[in-house]
């Protein structure tokens, strides 16, 4: 908060003010002796404050009050000197002085309010910006801001509510609301008043929504699911309804109820993506013991393929590689490369499932086409001489993995795998030399990654 600007204006004004009342008392030969000795001692601390000198600025702006011992800028300049020395005390003092002087000076209460910030002292604080207030209401936001660091949270939900009735609803109170709503006392309030309202408005689906989540948050699943049966019962066609409603019936094993749910509740524009991403994950586990509902999984992923921050095939593939079942990680995998061709990470990860689930033909069909794409990539080139040393073409094998391992840097995993594929090649064309000589620089990299 500095107003170098103004403080000089106000400068100028004292100096008339204060000379007038001077004129008023003094002998008129001394009048222009002490004004300039004022003066001088002024703008020698002005100096000094400049270069940061703040010891001399204040020795300087001292003399000053013994030829006006009541000018409040000379304060208030104390205040900043003994601020920038961090001698709080100090600094409040005069700052103090300074709005008892001239107490409608807005600049002079923002600094006392910095230094009671600055030394954590937030109940004055407050009290101060309350005064400022008067002077700016966008002071409101900073008070709203302490409230919530010194957990005010009555005067914070007024003050809330007060700023969303004269300026419209904004992001950060609503965290900030949202944040004292999640408090065990406020939950319990807020739990107390929805519930008042949806006897009030059985129609109004906002507030079932609200109770569902404060519920599910508190871990009260099952009063959750009674709310969605209510709001089902009250409101046949809504989609939240749905989202409480579909693990219900995966717990009560009504799988064919729970599929119907899933899929209104992906198929809805009103829901939130993550909530979506909830409920798939729950189904994605439930097929993981329920096979026979696969394919619905199949299915239900496509609606969550537009999802630009989770590439949710790709990571449902993963799922399954991790649990080593190569053909569903596969047919993920390959969901994704449709939707994303251009994806290196889901290219390499469903070369390495074909691989594993020996699909050479698809193996070599799809490192092939990426070589072309992607020539300085070194795993493409070992991903394709492992399917010619399975179709026996080990010399086209050798001649690919030759050229790729010029492209394998600092990585000494890859590096042995190329050695080993290579060990195949030469032991298929029947050099028994270099097959030694490169199960050698494979084992040889082996120990060195374990060591």
């Amino acid at each position: 908060m500095k107003a170098n600007t103004l403080i000089l204006k106000i400068i100028t004004l004292v100096f008339l003010s204060q000379s007038v009342l001077l004129w008023s008392q003094q002998d008129p030969n001394e009048i222009g002796f002490e004004e300039d000795k004022f003066q001088n001692y002024f703008y020698e601390s002005l100096k000094f404050k400049g270069i940061e000198n703040y010891d001399k600025a204040i020795n300087e702006l001292q003399k000053c009050l013994t030829i006006e011992p009541e000018n409040h800028v000379v304060y208030f300049e104390l205040g900043r000197n003994y601020y920038f020395l961090k001698d709080y005390k100090l600094a409040y003092d005069n700052f103090k002085k300074a709005t008892q002087l001239e107490p409608n000076n807005r600049w002079y209460w923002a600094s006392l309010y910095d230094v009671c910030y600055a030394t954590r002292v937030f109940d004055q604080a407050i009290i101060i910006l309350k005064k400022l207030i008067e002077f700016e209401p966008d002071y409101k936001n900073e008070l709203l801001a302490l409230y919530m660091t010194t957990q005010k949270h009555d005067d914070a939900l007024q003050l809330i509510s007060e700023l969303n009735s004269s300026k419209g609803k904004s992001e950060t109170r609503e965290q900030y609301k949202a944040a004292i709503m999640n408090s065990t006392k406020y939950r319990g309030l807020e739990i107390e008043n929805l519930l008042e309202s949806i006897k009030k408005e059985p129609k109004t689906e906002s507030n079932y929504i609200a109770l569902i989540y404060l519920y599910s948050e508190s871990n009260q699943s099952q009063k959750a699911l009674e709310i969605a049966q209510k709001l089902e019962k009250q409101i046949p066609t809504s989609d939240w309804a749905q989202v409480s409603l579909f693990k219900f019936h995966l717990e009560n094993k009504e799988e064919e109820a729970a599929v119907i749910a899933m899929y209104k509740v992906l198929k809805s524009s009103f829901i939130e993506v993550k909530i979506k991403h909830r409920v798939f994950n729950e189904f994605l586990i439930f097929t993981n013991s329920n096979p026979l509902f696969y394919s619905e999984l199949e299915k239900a992923i496509k609606y969550l393929q537009t999802d630009s921050k989770v590439a949710v095939a790709k990571e449902v593939g993963k799922f399954f590689q991790n649990k080593k079942e190569w053909e569903k990680a596969i047919t993920f995998y390959e969901i994704h490369e449709e939707f994303d061709p251009n994806d290196i990470e889901n290219v390499l990860l469903l070369q390495e499932a074909y691989l594993q689930n020996n699909n050479t033909d698809k193996l070599l069909k799809s490192s092939s086409r990426n070589i072309d794409i992607y020539p300085l990539q070194p795993e493409f080139y070992y991903f394709s001489a492992v399917a010619y040393n399975n179709l026996k073409n080990h010399k086209k094998a050798a001649e690919l993995l030759n050229t790729g391992l010029d492209f394998v840097i600092d990585n000494l995993i890859l590096e042995a795998k190329f050695y080993t594929e290579l060990s195949n090649s030469y032991n298929g064309l029947g050099d028994l030399t270099k097959k030694e000589t490169f199960i050698l620089k494979a084992n040889m990299l082996l120990k060195q990654i374990k060591q």
